[in-house]
């Protein structure tokens, strides 16, 4: 369920919208500073918006892997 632009696969279900949490953040203050000729002092607020997303972002605790070593064993498990 891809394309192929050239010999590249390309998964469509890869570029949903539930991976980029911070894209309206990121589009509203790029459209700001082009609109304003590339400056951050017009453009405050967005660009607080756009940190405070990102802040949120790398809070999150994410679900472990384990160590190293535990997915070391896992592979050499399968593959006996």
């Amino acid at each position: 369920m891809g394309r192929k632009a050239g010999l590249l696969y390309i998964n469509p279900k890869k570029f949903s919208s539930a991976n980029k949490p911070c894209m309206k953040e990121m589009i509203s203050f790029l459209n700001c500073l082009s609109l304003n000729q590339m400056s951050d002092e017009k453009c405050l607020r967005n660009k607080e918006l756009l940190s405070t997303c990102m802040d949120a972002q790398t809070n999150k605790k994410r679900k472990s892997w384990g160590s190293i070593n535990y997915q070391l064993q896992r592979l050499s498990k399968g593959r006996k």
